[in-house]
């Protein structure tokens, strides 16, 4: 039996697009359904809409800091609505952008929800159509957790609605200590707003290095931001036009929004992944192998909806591999280990590889090296923000396991850090870099001393 398409994939993301163009492009006849707008949640409401956030909040640091450098920057304003328009014009054009690839690499578009109703099979919830397909795959992202039985949780927002507010907030609470909490604290606060981070735990950021995530409290305090640590909201009620927010440790604070950033599930309910007998984790994750093959033969899945590795790169390698393995002869598993990590805080951060405490649960010997400086940049006008850098390597083999930056620029440093650390070079062979001077990257080839004791500097 023939079948309308070669490949239906559902969700037209980051990596649902680079699957249907580099099938399409192999030959195989697809076709990609997106309900809401192509491009995914990268492009439409996460990583380019945010990063542009980012760009904007970093102007009032350049202001304060531009009087020691003998600049006068006179009557600057702010102004929240030609931020939110901008941004928006460019993700309308990056979207079209990604609808135009399709449809160059001859892609069907489909522009409504899509769901599973056999193994082959698929329906178009708007118009009702049934269609065939020798492979499903599904990319269909995550979606921002709500926190279960809060009264009042309807009286808050996620990061989806961060980006349309009509007004920007003058107080705004954050639930969550997670990398989507921190960027938009940096945000909000650069901005101007009056940030607090409720947080359940008594430290931010888990699954970084423990250093850089005491260094980035202290840093979130040092900013104006107010930690709520060990605390969780236990009830939302309306006060006017703001929000009173009561805490599970008695504090009762105002806002004029409260945002969600405690998480993200895979995107699969309602998609009717049962039908077809795929099986789920109990998040409702797609569970895959290592070429992205879920329980049933003939359907895949790849990125969020996985929850192996939630990263925009990382779904784009996920589904150029898939694509490659079905459609260009090419058997390509995904190796999401050393993966490079950004946060777009203040200061950003960017990791790759392990940190100390995995490094110690996965080797029998391991070094630390790590330093601590203020920048040239602010340091030079006074500023007491300070750059937090560490490596941590194989105390046997001498391979560099981990490293960890905290302070202006660190995702860009951090992803040509990724190439060394993914080709498995060793800590002799780092250090015998010349140092690039006067830079801050320039540190992380200058420590030659072994850290004696965690959070102590080399």
């Amino acid at each position: 039996m023939k079948h309308d398409y070669d490949l239906f994939v559902i969700g037209a993301g980051s990596g649902g697009v680079r699957a249907a163009r580099i099938a399409s492009l192999a030959g195989a006849r697809v076709a990609i359904a997106e309900e809401y707008r192509v491009g995914g949640t990268c492009v439409i409401r996460g990583c380019v809409p945010k990063k542009l956030l980012v760009y904007g909040a970093e102007f009032a640091q350049h202001f304060e800091a531009a009087q020691g450098y003998g600049w006068t920057v006179e009557n600057a304003r702010f102004d929240w609505t030609a931020l939110r328009d901008n941004v928006q014009k460019e993700v309308t054009r990056l979207s079209g952008i990604y609808s135009s690839n399709l449809a160059k690499a001859g892609v069907t578009a489909f522009h409504e929800r899509a769901e599973v109703v056999g193994p082959n099979r698929v329906k178009l919830a708007k118009s009702g159509t049934e269609l065939s397909a020798d492979r499903i795959l599904v990319a269909t992202g995550g979606t921002p957790y709500l926190p279960e039985g809060l009264p009042g949780v309807e009286l808050g927002i996620t990061s989806n609605e961060t980006f349309h507010l009509p007004t920007l907030p003058r107080r705004v609470v954050i639930l969550g200590g997670g990398y989507i909490a921190l960027e938009f604290a940096n945000i909000f606060s650069g901005l101007g707003s009056a940030v607090r981070i409720v947080h359940r735990s008594d430290r931010l950021l888990r699954g970084f290095d423990d250093d850089i995530r005491a260094h980035m409290q202290i840093e979130l305090e040092r900013a104006g931001v107010a930690l709520s640590m060990n605390a969780t909201i236990t009830k939302l009620e309306a006060a006017g036009a703001a929000r009173r927010v009561t805490l599970s440790n008695g504090e009762s604070h105002e806002a004029d929004v409260v945002l969600y950033a405690i998480g993200r599930d895979p995107n699969t309910s309602g998609l009717g992944l049962e039908r077809a007998g795929v099986k789920t984790s109990p998040d409702g994750a797609v569970i895959v192998d290592e070429f992205s093959q879920s329980s049933v033969e003939s359907i895949y899945a790849i990125g969020d909806v996985t929850n192996r590795m939630n990263l925009t790169p990382v779904a784009i390698r996920d589904g150029h591999a898939f694509a490659d393995t079905i459609y260009n002869a090419r058997p390509t598993p995904v190796d999401h280990r050393s993966v490079p990590s950004a946060v777009f805080g203040r200061p950003p951060i960017g990791a790759v590889g392990l940190t100390e405490a995995d490094a110690r649960r996965s080797h029998t010997a391991v070094d630390v090296y790590r330093t601590n400086f203020r920048p040239m940049r602010t340091a030079f006008i006074g500023g007491e923000q300070r750059t937090l850098m560490k490596l941590v390597v194989d105390g046997t083999t001498d391979q560099l396991l981990g490293v960890h930056v905290a302070g202006t620029d660190a995702p860009e440093m951090i992803q040509l850090a990724a190439v060394a650390v993914k080709a498995g070079i060793t800590k002799q062979q780092w250090d015998s870099t010349v140092a690039l001077h006067p830079t801050a990257a320039e540190e992380l080839v200058l420590m030659r001393e072994k850290a004696s004791a965690p959070g102590s500097t080399s």
